[in-house]
């Protein structure tokens, strides 16, 4: 990694909601970009993951409350940088694309940049888990005018703006909720292609139709949230409608 790189790319905290993650850290926390905190939040392992995440230079925070939600929140209240990126700790998403996350942000480009995730390898993507998805951009759509595609773990933005959304979820609600919020409060939510490889070990929320379908039930809750729940805020120009 040239300096040029290091100086020219802000850094920022990475969030990694961990549960029993711990054959997929290693790799994981090797592509964190040089400079950059690992956050990992600990969301009851049993299998040594935080103890694994701090030996191997992680910050390592420990969320009690089971949910995805739970995690990812207590790891944007412990991030300190003036960019929070958030990523699975499965060893599916490569930490190293995130650079250039921040750097779009940073730029000006936009306010909160997803991750649309392109499944390479057999089994990265389980038919169910993209149905559920798919369903979800369509209704998401309708509620905000956003035409993603993906509502993928991958994504970054400023910490001030993301704890402005006061977000409430705390189960698998909670990246839907960011996005909806953010559109919401006039930020610019836009996503750019990562590829998408086979998880290490087996997903606690998509890796069987009741999961899936307890996180599509989840986010639709979220749907249904009248938007002056979230406080205002004027559009940006360039806002992705």
């Amino acid at each position: 990694m040239t300096d040029s790189f290091r100086t020219q790319s802000p850094r920022a905290d990475v969030v990694l909601p961990c549960l029993d993650e711990a054959a997929a850290l290693p790799r994981v926390l090797a592509g964190i970009p040089y400079g950059w905190r690992a956050i990992v939040v600990d969301n009851g392992s049993t299998d040594g993951s935080a103890d694994l995440a701090r030996s191997l230079g992680a910050t390592v925070v420990h969320e009690p409350r089971r949910g995805f939600g739970a995690a990812c929140h207590a790891g944007l209240l412990a991030a300190g940088a003036e960019y929070v990126c958030f990523c699975d700790c499965d060893g599916s998403l490569d930490p190293g694309l995130l650079p250039g996350f921040v750097r779009r942000i940073a730029d000006g480009d936009t306010d909160l940049l997803l991750g649309r995730r392109r499944p390479e390898g057999r089994g990265a993507w389980p038919l169910h888990a993209r149905a559920g998805n798919l369903a979800l951009a369509r209704m998401l759509r309708r509620r905000t005018g956003l035409r993603l595609h993906d509502l993928g773990p991958m994504r970054a933005g400023r910490r001030t703006d993301l704890l402005a959304l006061d977000l409430t979820d705390r189960r698998s609600g909670y990246p839907l909720q960011m996005v909806v919020r953010a559109s919401d409060a006039g930020l610019r939510v836009a996503e750019t292609d990562v590829p998408y490889l086979p998880r290490t070990g087996r997903s606690k929320v998509t890796g069987t139709w009741r999961g899936t379908w307890q996180a599509v039930r989840d986010m639709r809750a979220v749907l249904r949230e009248p938007p002056e729940r979230t406080p205002a805020r004027a559009v940006r120009p360039g806002a992705s409608r």
